[in-house]
């Protein structure tokens, strides 16, 4: 399936799946901005928004696109950053800013500058604690990356987001994403594309390969012409997620490969790529607030992609039953990881090791460990924690002395 250009000068028409998709991008980013500006002593954050699908800023109804949403969110997020500084008698925050905006339709460049300006123009003369550049460029995303890689490299910039929001599935290549997430720890990249030409590629590339990851469920190589026979096998999604983050998994260190929840089938894919745990944990936290908006098939637990065909599968929404599930799951996860690991696991090293394989939310990971028996958490200072939303990145998860959890050694033959 070849993908629509979106035709920006009569007016593109928002569809249900970009809505949801612009509605997390609005949160994450918002929350993103004040997670990086917490430290008591930092009074300036630097960092590099780049939109290389920029569109034209607005759709046909006067939704606010990608573009506009971003540096929105930017000044809102300063706004609250600093009155809770003001309100704690700690030094404001000024932020620095270069937004790079692309998009291969000129005319959609052009528009985008009408409709930012009115934006930049009120932060320049209201917000005097945000500093913003913005630079337009028309071209493939691709063709224009090099240019964009260089900009952020002469501004030394080391915090960089990423918004690629394409129509299909080839216009950013993997080696692409893999060098945005290499040139700097501090790299984010939301990847937007279809499934239905992933396929095609994989099926072109290696169908051997995809036959075998498919069978499971159920699919054969001539299921993969039409996608509405795929979605109907059940257990699709939990197969096309494996396939999905078998694709990107050498990408980042932490890879969410969560599918678009569309009442017309899993057929968009909206993929958070990070680098630190803290990021993924805030984006699983975002995702839980838009319950229904992304969805998972499997174990809701750790070990999210280790779904059995063969065993019946649940769908995660990320909503309140979803959670309920995930705190059972885990309360049996966690001890046998922390077992696995000896008796203790700081919590930082726990965090590295589980959020590339949970859609868990924070405070359902923290009860769960908190209600589990065989489990405590003990301060710094050798105390023991007493409430889930008490526990801090250094403490120390460990097993009692006296558990239910019974030792986990290897029988001789």
């Amino acid at each position: 399936m070849v993908a629509k250009p979106y035709e920006w000068e009569h007016g593109a028409v928002l569809e249900d799946h970009t809505a949801r998709k612009h509605k997390i991008l609005r949160e994450y980013s918002r929350q993103y901005t004040i997670v990086r500006c917490q430290l008591p002593q930092q009074t300036k954050f630097r960092l590099a928004i780049i939109d290389g699908f920029a569109g034209a800023g607005r759709y046909a109804c006067g939704s606010p696109g990608s573009p506009i949403i971003l540096i929105e969110e930017l000044r809102s997020a300063l706004e609250v950053i600093n009155v809770g500084r003001a309100v704690q008698n700690l030094p404001l925050v000024d932020i620095e800013c270069l937004f790079i905006f692309n998009d291969a339709d000129p005319a959609a460049i052009e528009l985008l500058k009408e409709r930012c300006a009115p934006l930049l123009a009120e932060i320049k003369e209201e917000a005097a604690r945000l500093h913003v550049a913005c630079h337009y460029m028309t071209g493939p995303f691709e063709s224009s990356y090099p240019a964009m890689k260089n900009l952020i490299a002469q501004g030394r910039y080391r915090n960089v987001l990423f918004n690629l929001d394409q129509c299909g599935y080839s216009k950013v290549e993997i080696e692409t994403l893999a060098d945005i997430m290499t040139a700097t720890h501090s790299a984010e990249i939301f990847f937007t594309f279809s499934i239905e030409p992933l396929l095609a590629f994989l099926h072109k590339r290696d169908p051997l390969k995809l036959a075998r990851q498919l069978r499971c469920v159920g699919v054969t190589n001539s299921d993969l012409k039409d996608i509405d026979v795929l979605m109907s096998h059940q257990g699709w999604l939990g197969a096309a997620e494996k396939l999905v983050f078998d694709q990107f998994a050498t990408c980042a260190r932490y890879v969410s490969p969560f599918s678009i929840h569309n009442p017309g089938g899993w057929r968009y894919w909206l993929i958070h790529f990070a680098n630190s745990a803290r990021a993924r944990q805030v984006y699983n936290d975002i995702l839980h607030d838009n319950s229904t908006s992304q969805a998972h098939f499997g174990r809701s637990g750790l070990n999210m992609l280790s779904y059995d065909p063969s065993e019946e599968g649940a769908l995660y929404l990320f909503d309140m039953s979803g959670r309920e599930a995930a705190r059972a799951q885990l309360v049996e996860d966690i001890p046998r990881l922390i077992t696995d690991c000896g008796d203790a696991l700081g919590v930082r090293e726990f965090y590295e090791t589980i959020y590339n394989a949970t859609a868990a939310h924070t405070d359902d990971i923290h009860t769960a460990i908190m209600v589990c028996e065989d489990l405590e958490v003990q301060t710094e200072a050798g105390g023991v924690r007493q409430k889930a939303n008490t526990i801090d990145v250094r403490d120390t998860i460990r097993l009692k002395a006296q558990r239910t959890f019974f030792p986990m050694f290897l029988q001789p033959k």
